[in-house]
C-alpha cells in the first residue's frame, strides 16, 4: 500500500505539532465538540458532520497515518470511519512509501513499516551509507545494522547466483535492482 503523503507532511516520530491544523481542533474561535468523532453506529447525522469537517482539514492524511500507525481502532480519524480503516490497519505494516525511504535517508525521523525499514538497509547498502549513519537512522545498534547489511548482501550476492544459474546474468536477464528502482532513496 503507498500513500499518497508529500514528503513535508510527514510527521516525524512523537511530533503531535500537526494536530494544532487540524479542523476537529477545538480553540476559542473554532468550538467544535470533540465527541462528533465518537458517534455510535446510527448517529448518522454525527457521522455526517465529523466526515464533512475531516473533508476540510488541511491535514487529513497525517490524522490518518498516525491513526494507522498507531492502531486507532475507534473514532473517525482523518476522514475516515472506524470501519473504512479496518482494511487499512491489516495492511499498514506492508506499506512501502519510497518518499518515507527518501526522507529517512535524508535525515528526517519517521516513523516507517517493517517493509519502509528493510528498503531503508537496503538503498543506504547500495548508497554506501555508513554503519553508523544506518544505526542512528534505523534508531538500532550498530551490531544490529552491520548484520543487517551482512544479509542485505548475502541476498543480492545469491539473487544474483541464482539467475546466473537459470540462463545469464543478471544485468542480462534485466532484472537486476539499479538506483533508479528506488527513487533517490539510493
Amino acid at each position: 500500500m503507498t500513500t499518497t503523503t508529500t514528503p513535508e507532511r510527514y510527521r516525524s516520530l512523537g511530533d503531535h505539532t500537526w494536530q494544532d491544523q487540524a479542523v476537529c481542533h477545538p480553540s476559542e474561535y473554532n468550538p467544535v465538540d470533540p465527541d462528533v468523532f465518537f458517534p455510535g453506529p446510527d448517529e448518522t447525522a454525527k457521522i455526517a458532520t465529523a466526515l464533512s469537517l475531516c473533508a476540510q482539514c488541511p491535514v487529513r492524511l497525517v490524522c490518518l497515518d498516525a491513526a494507522l500507525e498507531g492502531g486507532e481502532t475507534h473514532g473517525i480519524r482523518g476522514g475516515l470511519t472506524e470501519e473504512e480503516r479496518e482494511t487499512l490497519h491489516e495492511k499498514i505494516a506492508k506499506r512501502l512509501d519510497y518518499g518515507r525511504v527518501n526522507a529517512t535517508i535524508a535525515g528526517r525521523d519517521i516513523h516507517l513499516t517493517s517493509a519502509e525499514r528493510r528498503a531503508v538497509v537496503l538503498a543506504g547498502y547500495r548508497q554506501g551509507v555508513s554503519v553508523e549513519r544506518l544505526a542512528r537512522l534505523l534508531k538500532i545498534s550498530e551490531d544490529h545494522a552491520l548484520k543487517l547489511y551482512r544479509e542485505t548482501s548475502r541476498k543480492i550476492r545469491n539473487r544474483e547466483l541464482q539467475q546466473e544459474a537459470r540462463g545469464g546474468s543478471a544485468a542480462a536477464a534485466g532484472t537486476s535492482l539499479r538506483a533508479d528502482d528506488f527513487g533517490t532513496a539510493a
